[in-house]
Formats: structure tokens, C-alpha cells, sequence
């Protein structure tokens, strides 16, 4: 089963056979949701939306985990699964330590992590576009560095705690590019490789952010929203240009790119529905990839191809197999 965070909630698809017709329901309505996530240490998935962080077992049920400010961007758990990290709109970092997944309630209590705000760029943080304030629009943690937490913020850059959460470094990519730090995911690759996908480009580090390299130099697309890898494949969507400029017949003049050495060179792919439709969306499912796109089509990577599994009644921003 694959969960999908879209426009309006979360969708459960039971198959995504290219031969069977998308096999759907709507388990979850809510305002429009960010991210679905699984984690190794913890039973379930959540489901952090725009109108609070919400917990399932099952796909079915969902509890609202009650945190403090009620639109949630980004959502993780440290390797031990002993904490539960928020991030939010405005940028704000949360931590639980009394989450029970098995729990009837699951009632969490929180506490924020003020060094997040003590940041030197924090002022900076805003944009027209969001209410001129920002959000933690990504969250994570490696199990070979459990004490470390990245958060990427939309606006404002990458940072890293190493004190799971207390105190942080500013990792921000110093890049000539207007929106460097437009950071729209943080994918982890180990405990010091990160990509970053930005308003201007994709970004890599192999020191935990204090050096980045601009990995998408010959790729004539700028806007990227999340990076996924599997099977040692590297794949990135990206629209020409920012959201603004999506007018006219081509849309977001989107196109998908894979890499097969690390994003050092990417190769443009084929896919439905290019270049209309922005892939947003990833998640392995059944030894293979599953995208989903802003016009709502779940797609599917067969035989190192791409085929339309179905569509969905709204906009896919997030994928997770469960």
C-alpha cells in the first residue's frame, strides 16, 4: 500500500500496477499536506499537513498529534525512536519526547527548541510569497550520526544541530543564485552527503553542509523540489522556472533528470505528461519507483521506463509505501 499527501489529505492507493486501473480512497482530510514519512524505529506513518501532525498505524485511523502552532511542514524521528521532531510554518522546531505509537491517544507533549531561533540568519528568514515568513519545509537524522538533526528552511538555508536539536549551525549554500536557500528538501544520503533541492538548483555536500557543490550546472531547469535515490540511481525533477511563471500551454516546462554516478552527470528521461506535469513526489515501492505529479498522475519506473499508473483527484506533494 502507498500513502499520498496531496492538496486536500492523504490518499491510500492499493495498487500501482500499470495494468490495473489506480485503486484509491481518501483516508485523511485535511488542509494541504506536506509531507508522508515512515520511519524504521516506529510503527505507523505520519502525515504533516498544514492543519496539524497526524499519526497512523494502519492508514485508516489517524490521531492528531497536537503540536503547538498548527501548520506542520516536515516531520522525523531520531534513530533510537525516542524523539519526535515537528517543523513548522513559521519556522519553528518541536520535540517529543512522550510519543507512544501504540498508544490509544497518542497524546504528545512539546517542547520547542529555542536555539533554532537563536540562528545569526534568522531575521532573514521571509518571503513575500509565504506571508513573508518562512517554514522548516524538511526535517532528518542518520543512524550513524544519531545526535544530528538537518533542517532545511524555506526561505532560509540548511542548518545542523549536533546536539539533537538544542544548539545549531548555520550550513547555508553560498551560491551566486537568487534562491540558494530556498530549500525545498534536504535528502540524506549518509551522515555527511546531503542534496539539496532549491529555488536555484540542486546542491551537494559531503561534509554535512560546510562545503556545497552545484550539481545541476548542465541541466537547463533551476527549480527543484525533492531529490530521491534508490539502487544507486539519483533522480530530480525540476521546472524551468519558480511557480510564478507557470502560465501557458507548457505549464511549468517541468523535466525529469537521473544519475547513475552520484549527480556528478544526470540524463534527461522521458515521462507522461512532461512537461506539464512537476514530478513532486517519490517513494520505492514493490523493487521500484513510484512519482507522483502536481496534476495529481502516479507514475511508476518499469524496466527503466516510465508509465501513468492512474490519477488522483488532487495535487500529489508527497509518497510513502507502507
Amino acid at each position: 500500500m502507498l500513502l499520498a499527501g496531496t492538496a486536500d489529505g492523504v490518499y491510500r492507493i492499493s495498487s500501482t500496477n500499470a495494468a490495473e486501473s489506480l485503486d484509491f480512497e481518501q483516508a485523511l482530510e485535511t488542509d494541504r499536506c506536506m509531507r508522508v514519512r515512515t520511519f524504521d524505529p516506529v510503527a505507523g506513518a505520519f502525515a504533516a499537513t498544514q492543519s496539524g501532525l497526524y499519526h497512523s498505524l494502519d492508514g485508516v485511523e489517524w490521531v492528531d498529534l497536537g503540536v503547538p502552532r498548527d501548520e506542520v511542514y516536515s516531520v522525523a524521528v531520531s534513530p533510537s525512536g525516542d524523539r519526535l521532531y515537528a517543523g513548522t510554518h513559521p519556522a519553528h522546531v518541536y520535540v517529543s519526547t512522550s510519543f507512544a505509537p501504540e498508544s490509544g491517544d497518542r497524546e504528545c507533549e512539546w517542547g520547542e527548541l529555542t536555539g533554532f531561533q537563536e540562528l545569526p540568519s534568522r531575521s532573514e528568514w521571509h518571503t513575500p510569497r509565504h506571508r513573508n515568513e518562512a517554514h522548516v519545509r524538511s526535517l532528518g537524522t542518520h543512524p550513524d550520526e544519531p545526535e544530528r538533526l538537518i533542517a532545511g528552511v524555506e526561505v532560509g538555508g540548511v542548518h545542523v544541530s549536533e546536539d539533537r536539536g538544542e544548539t545549531w549551525t548555520e550550513r547555508r549554500i553560498e551560491f551566486d543564485a537568487r534562491h540558494s536557500n530556498d530549500v525545498h528538501h534536504v535528502l540524506l544520503q549518509g551522515s555527511d552527503r546531503y542534496v539539496a533541492s532549491t529555488g536555484s538548483g540542486l546542491y551537494r555536500t559531503t561534509d554535512a553542509g560546510r562545503s556545497w557543490t552545484r550539481i545541476d550546472e548542465d541541466v537547463d531547469h533551476s527549480y527543484f523540489r525533492e531529490a530521491f535515490g534508490a539502487d544507486g540511481r539519483l533522480y530530480a525533477a525540476a521546472a524551468r522556472d519558480p511557480p510564478g511563471t507557470w502560465g501557458g500551454e507548457l505549464g511549468p516546462d517541468a523535466a525529469l533528470f537521473e544519475s547513475t554516478d552520484g549527480g556528478d552527470t544526470f540524463e534527461t528521461v522521458s515521462y507522461p505528461g512532461e512537461p506539464n506535469e512537476f514530478v513532486l513526489a517519490w517513494t520505492p515501492h514493490d523493487a521500484s519507483v513510484v512519482a507522483g505529479t502536481d496534476g495529481g498522475y502516479v507514475l511508476r519506473r518499469t524496466d527503466g521506463e516510465w508509465t501513468e499508473v492512474g490519477q488522483l483527484p488532487s495535487s500529489i506533494r508527497s509518497l510513502t509505501a507502507v
